[in-house]
């Protein structure tokens, strides 16, 4: 078997997030695989457009939704801009899953704080949807959330559901100067928000993803509120090319991101080499 051949899916749904990001829901052709397909939350996939190449994104929905698998992209260069280009009833590549995940049996009956910044809300969606789908097997679950400005929000609509809800706890920041009139969120940068909410490390897990600078300043106020290094988890997908170990463009140290990763603690993160 040719581990470079992409399964056949169709562009089952378009929805534009932002003026810039987009989400596909893709299908599989193969009626074995659309009913068989099973994946982890946090695992990732090679997307491609025939003829423009491929693009390496985290499956972001949750393993517990089946028949379909989705992925939320910004249209940045050749194939990603060949990607925003499909629409409904197109056929594109998927391989996949790769990676390791996000170890949700060793997090049931724990509290998970869940923080994310801008697109990186993507992979950490996953997650959500996995844990609230199963939310009988968790305790409390919180949620910060935040981008540039409003407009950078991406799934509005489940940020809406999420606030809704009586077993989530939500909070929701744009930038200073990224605000509405009528923005009813906090505003602030979401390091300042984690630590506003103080949500509790007792017995408790927390997920983080978002640009580097925002993890960077998080990962502190998570050891300040008392989350122990191997209770944090993050994900590096975005250093990721071939998804197999074999180009090395991952290769951080001795470690593979796509093949040790993409998934890592923050106590993981801290034996990498110190210009990563």
């Amino acid at each position: 078997m040719n581990l470079y051949q992409p399964h056949l899916v169709r562009v089952a749904d378009v929805v534009d997030e932002t003026t810039d990001t987009r989400t596909l829901r893709l299908e599989f052709k193969d009626p074995s695989l659309a009913e068989g397909f099973d994946f982890r939350a946090g695992q990732f996939g090679e997307y491609s457009v025939f003829g423009a190449g491929e693009c390496t994104f985290c499956i972001a929905s949750p393993p517990t939704r089946k028949g379909y698998i989705e992925c939320t992209f910004k249209a940045v260069g050749k194939a990603t801009n060949a990607l925003r280009g499909l629409g409904v009833g197109d056929t594109m590549g998927f391989r996949g899953p790769y990676g390791n995940h996000f170890p949700l049996d060793r997090m049931e009956g724990a509290s998970i704080v869940f923080i994310a910044g801008g697109i990186g809300l993507a992979p950490v969606r996953c997650v959500i949807w996995n844990v609230l789908d199963q939310r009988d097997r968790f305790k409390d679950v919180t949620i910060v959330y935040g981008a540039r400005t409003v407009g950078d929000l991406v799934y509005k609509h489940e940020l809406e559901d999420w606030a809704a809800r009586a077993d989530v706890r939500l909070w929701q920041t744009v930038d200073p100067g990224g605000q509405t009139p009528d923005w009813p969120g906090e505003v602030g940068f979401v390091p300042a928000i984690v630590e506003k909410a103080a949500p509790a490390a007792d017995n408790a897990y927390a997920v983080v993803c978002g640009p580097p600078i925002m993890i960077k300043f998080t990962l502190p106020v998570l050891a300040k509120l008392g989350f122990p290094p191997e209770r944090v988890y993050t994900t590096l997908e975005n250093r990721m090319k071939c998804g197999l170990g074999k180009c090395g463009r991952c290769n951080v140290g001795p470690v593979y991101v796509c093949k040790d990763g993409p998934v890592f603690t923050a106590a993981e993160l801290a034996q990498l080499p110190a210009e990563f």
